[in-house]
């Protein structure tokens, strides 16, 4: 769940430390991530059906359960700054930190437009276990569908 090294939301792009760096941050994807594919398998072979990258909603969340306003998000440890795993990059370290920074806050308000939208949401981080998370995704859907608790 990668987003491209460049925007505007940190200023200018700094340039890139190398030629192997800027390789590196241009092959990484912004949707169908490793972690995510893992977590949709799951669900899949659970019997659960999904929209993936749902355009019509804010933040284009990973997995959306639409009849069960459930909106899914797996985040990269990098890009949005797991408190475990996270790391700062020592190159142009302002820059990644104003960068990442604002992918947190931009993760704050497309929940909160999702929330006034009646949608719930969940975030796991990448490094989270599939069947783990498949679980607790299973769980919160079932209650939202069927009743119960949440």
């Amino acid at each position: 769940m990668g987003t491209s090294a460049g925007g505007s939301s940190a200023g200018s792009r700094p340039p890139p430390l190398n030629r192997a760096v800027s390789s590196q941050m241009k092959r990484m994807p912004r949707a169908s991530t490793k972690p995510e594919v893992a977590v949709r398998r799951e669900l899949h072979r659970r019997g659960l059906r999904y929209r993936t990258n749902h355009p019509g909603l804010p933040g284009r969340p990973d997995i959306a359960f639409t009849k069960a306003r459930l909106a899914v998000f797996v985040d990269g440890c990098f890009w949005h700054r797991c408190p475990e795993h996270g790391v700062l990059p020592k190159n142009n370290r302002e820059w990644w930190q104003a960068k990442l920074q604002r992918n947190v806050e931009r993760d704050r308000e497309k929940d909160a437009a999702l929330v006034a939208l009646n949608w719930h949401v969940c975030h796991f981080w990448e490094h989270e276990n599939p069947e783990r998370v498949a679980d607790e995704i299973s769980h919160l859907w079932r209650a939202l569908r069927y009743g119960g608790s949440a």
